[in-house]
Parts: structure tokens; C-alpha cells; sequence
């Protein structure tokens, strides 16, 4: 299958072009400055010319907070740029693969979302995200929206990379406890698209919403007490940092973030075959990756 990545150097971006490049697929990954997909006449005429069979938009404008005083630049990103392509695939015959996320939802419930679940973005990078999905559902016949959560890997920034980094500068620090979601990985989510792909390569089509997260929900704070453990084990944080617990109000932001974020993968892997990734090794093999932290 000839595929078509848009933010290829993003996180998803390049953990995609890890998982793909020993498969049969020909894949084109394309980063901002390659394409803009805010620009519908660029993405017209790159898609005319690669005519691609799949497109994965891994792009999006993800800062959270500044997306409070940027909502024009979060949208033409995350919405306008998901139409553009939608629009393009269509015209294609194309499968547009799209990659969301929990912001869609408040995070007022207790029990993991489901894909049935109703959406209700509390900030402008959630509704923009929102809006994103509605254009691909829109424009685009064969389409499958991947929401996600809590994205980390050796790439790039995330939360893994930050507590190290804050592990070694400081002795003590306070993270949100108040939260919870499921770590996600985001080579495990480009498992995941690998076989979602291979499913559409055999011609069984399965459009539609799913949902994508490491498997054992935790807080913020659990999940930095589980990394600087696994740092420690190995070798790579002499000391560990006192964590101490602090709630969403002692750490206020411009945008609100949802109190429970824990995404089901059940319909995923009813589908696909796809199973919640184990986060925990994930993060061993993200550590084994990075180089050595002092």
C-alpha cells in the first residue's frame, strides 16, 4: 500500500516510520515544512501528485495551553487541516486514517469512554480537535478517527522526557494527582495503525471512531513515581527526586485539562485485533532508548 504521513516529525510521525519501514508499504512522510495542511491548495497538489492509497495525518498543533491565545493557528491545524485532507482522500478513493484525542471530552466520568460516549471539549485545542473529526466525517467516506491519550516516546518533548529531565535538576517536585489517564506510547499506537492497515489491505472495511491508550489507568503523579523508578533501576538517575502530590488547582494552566481521561480500547481490538499496550514495558524500552541521564 503507497501511504501518505503528514507530521512526520512528530512523535506518532516518526515512531510510524520505525514500525513501517520493514513492511511492504511505500510510505511518503511529509513534515510541516514539506506540507502544510492548512493549506488546501499544497495538500491538493500533493496528494494529486503522490496518490497515495492511505493517508495518516499524524499532524497537529498539540500546545494545549497556548492554544487559549493562539485558537486561530490551533484551528487552521487541527480542523482546517483535517478537511483539506479529507476533501483530498475522497477524491482519491483514499482511507484517512486521523489521529484525535481525549480533550474531546470533559473528563466527567468515572468509567473509561467509550467511542459512543458524548463529546464536550473544555478548551480551544479539544474543540479544534473536535471540529477536526467532523470535517473528516464529513468529507471523507473512508475514514477512521484513532483518539488517544498521553502520548510518550523517545521522541521529541512529553511527559517521560520532562520528569528526567527534572529528576536531575531537582530534589524535590510536585505533579498533579488529581488526574488520571492511561500512558500511551506512541510506537504501540503505530502498532496499532499497522494493523489497522493491514485489516484495510485484505478489503475489509471498518470506518469510524476508535480509541487507542496504554492499558492500567494512573495519575500524573503515579506515572512520574513509576518512570523515576525505572530510571533509578537503571542506573540512570543516581537519586531519585521527592514527588510530592499536588492537586489541579495548586497548579493552575490557561486551558483545562480533563480530570479522567481513561480511554476503552475494547472496540479496537474487537475490530482489529489490537490490544491495549502494556505502558510499563513500554516505558523500559522508551528508557533504553534515550541516552544515559546522569
Amino acid at each position: 500500500m503507497k501511504l501518505l504521513i503528514t507530521g512526520a516529525n512528530g512523535q506518532l510521525g516518526r515512531c510510524l516510520q520505525d514500525v513501517l519501514a520493514d513492511t511492504e508499504h511505500e510510505v511518503i512522510a511529509l513534515d510541516r515544512s514539506s506540507l502544510d495542511i492548512g493549506d488546501a491548495k499544497a495538500v491538493k497538489q500533493i496528494i494529486d501528485q503522490h496518490q497515495p492509497q492511505a493517508i495518516i495525518n499524524a499532524a497537529a498543533y498539540t500546545a494545549v495551553d497556548k492554544a487559549e491565545s493562539e485558537p486561530e493557528l490551533a484551528a487552521r491545524i487541527n480542523t482546517t487541516g483535517p478537511e483539506n485532507l479529507a476533501k483530498a482522500a475522497e477524491r482519491h478513493s483514499a482511507l484517512l486514517i486521523h489521529i484525535s484525542t481525549d480533550y474531546v471530552f470533559d473528563g466527567s466520568k468515572t468509567t473509561p469512554y467509550t467511542e459512543d460516549d458524548v463529546t464536550n471539549p473544555q478548551g480551544v485545542y479539544g474543540q479544534t480537535k473536535l471540529d477536526g473529526e467532523k470535517a473528516v466525517q464529513q468529507h471523507c467516506s473512508r475514514h477512521v478517527i484513532l483518539r488517544t491519550a498521553w502520548v510518550f516516546s523517545e521522541y521529541g518533548n512529553n511527559f517521560v522526557k520532562t520528569m528526567l529531565r527534572l529528576g536531575k535538576e531537582r530534589d524535590e517536585l510536585g505533579v498533579v494527582a488529581d488526574q488520571v489517564g492511561c500512558p500511551t506510547y506512541a510506537g504501540a499506537i503505530a502498532g496499532a495503525l499497522a494493523s489497522v492497515l493491514r485489516v484495510f489491505s485484505e478489503n475489509r472495511a471498518r470506518y469510524g471512531v476508535y480509541h487507542y491508550s496504554g492499558d492500567n489507568a494512573v495519575s500524573w503523579y503515579e506515572f512520574a513515581r513509576c518512570i523515576f523508578d525505572a530510571a533509578k533501576s537503571r542506573g540512570e538517575l543516581l537519586k531519585q527526586p521527592q514527588v510530592n502530590r499536588i492537586t489541579t488547582k495548586d497548579y493552575p494552566t490557561p486551558a483545562t485539562r480533563p480530570a479522567y481521561s481513561v480511554l476503552s480500547s475494547d472496540k479496537l481490538n474487537t475490530r482489529f485485533g489490537v490490544r491495549a499496550d502494556d505502558w510499563h514495558i513500554s516505558l523500559e524500552a522508551v528508557l533504553s532508548r534515550l541516552p544515559h541521564q546522569e
